[in-house]
């Protein structure tokens, strides 16, 4: 690790800028329907067979347990974004290491179409062209994904192209599957991506 601080005056985005839904979601289990609440229920009428009422909670219970829920790239971005920076305590969101456009969901087998696997591709862009954490931040963001995300879906992170002078290096380092585990068998590097996450919504 570099003792001296890279980049010391990167440029800081305003958090309330940043695109989020973490705090304008909506839950969309029975019984959460804001000013509703008391009425939707009251709606359904189980014993009347002619109830034409659109909700039935022993019926939506089951089709939720079912269904698998989608996630979009708004919301890998919230995993991430609020990841600290491994030399500033600022977000990777606010430093624009991390940003919406570079977030793509894709099907795993293309081929297949009704297959649940889903490939997440983030590309990172570092705040100067020669960091030598760009390797640690990927690592800290496949990770976050990785405990985030369900086992359908495969993580691939990436070094945006034309932003990182060893760009091709660092990525075959976070390709390459026995590099990664190795990494993350380090008790020092992984310290460093936990205290990356503890600042994690």
């Amino acid at each position: 690790m570099a003792s001296e601080m890279q980049n010391s005056n990167p440029t800081i985005l305003n958090a309330a800028d940043l695109p989020t839904r973490l705090h304008t979601a909506v839950s969309h289990k029975p019984g959460a329907y804001g000013i509703f609440t008391s009425a939707i229920p009251s709606l359904a009428n189980t014993d009347d067979p002619f109830s034409t009422s659109p909700y039935s909670p022993a019926e939506s219970d089951s089709e939720d347990e079912l269904m698998e829920e989608p996630i979009d790239e708004q919301e890998i971005y919230d995993l991430i974004s609020t990841i600290s920076d491994p030399e500033h305590p600022i977000s990777l969101g606010s430093l624009a290491v991390v940003s919406l456009p570079d977030i793509l969901i894709k099907p795993t087998l293309p081929n297949v179409p009704d297959s649940p696997l889903r490939t997440v591709t983030v590309l990172i862009t570092p705040t100067i062209t020669h960091c030598s954490l760009a390797t640690v931040i990927g690592l800290g963001v496949r990770v976050r994904l990785e405990q985030s995300l369900p086992p359908r879906f495969r993580v691939d992170v990436r070094i945006k192209e034309g932003t990182h002078s060893t760009a091709d290096e660092v990525n075959k380092q976070l390709a390459d599957k026995e590099r990664v585990a190795a990494a993350l068998e380090n008790g020092t590097l992984m310290g460093v991506i936990a205290k990356m996450l503890e600042t994690c919504q």
